[in-house]
């Protein structure tokens, strides 16, 4: 659902209570989110806050040999949705958007590789001229990344052949709709977001 509207800005960050469990995350994040009008250091330092004891999160966590799993925690209030995100080793997202929605990123476990692409101009567009990486970081555990539609496009992907990863994400708004782009030549294509669980339940999708 993305009847909520919801705006975004850059304040300085009030004291909160740090989080201890994820009933606790969903507390605040129910908190933060609570007005239409929500303060993006506020949101990532109590992100950043969160030790993540592993405790607290395994029973998310479902791994697949052949792609990345998304694992819903909790639909949030309308204007946000948690989601635990399990990376098995070498596993990569395509490079996408986030369909006007703000992401938070923890990381919990293991180590990723995030990487940003400007949006494709139309005459790269025209001719179908490969996206080119403006800038990859190493996300660390504990550490937090935030990216909306502004600031571009990214990829995501874990390039351990010998670890996992683990990472706590924060969407607002909930988006069903991504748009995945073609490093060769700037392509793109829409995407239906999908979990691989639902409150520790394994979701089903029919195909008709």
């Amino acid at each position: 659902m993305r009847d909520h509207k919801v705006n975004f800005s850059e304040g300085t960050v009030s004291e909160f209570a740090t989080p201890q469990t994820m009933s606790d995350v969903v507390d605040g994040l129910m908190h933060f989110f609570s007005t239409n009008d929500v303060n993006i250091n506020q949101v990532r330092a109590f992100m950043e806050s969160y030790e993540g004891d592993k405790n607290q999160w395994q029973d998310y966590a479902l791994f697949d040999q052949y792609k990345y799993t998304r694992n819903l925690i909790h639909e949030g209030n309308g204007k946000f949705n948690l989601i635990l995100v399990c990376w098995n080793k070498t596993q990569s997202s395509s490079i996408h958007d986030h369909s006007n929605s703000h992401c938070f990123m923890k990381m919990l476990d293991g180590s990723l590789s995030e990487t940003l692409y400007n949006w494709p101009t139309d005459e790269e567009k025209s001719s179908n001229a490969a996206m080119m990486p403006i800038r990859s970081v190493q996300l660390k555990k504990g550490s937090v990344a935030y990216i909306n539609d502004s600031i571009g496009l990214h990829r995501v992907g874990n390039k351990s052949e010998v670890q996992g990863a683990v990472s706590l994400h924060v969407y607002s708004p909930p988006f069903q709709m991504c748009q995945s782009f073609n490093e060769k030549n700037g392509g793109k294509m829409n995407c239906t977001v999908t979990y691989h669980t639902k409150f520790c339940e394994k979701v089903n999708y029919c195909r008709s």
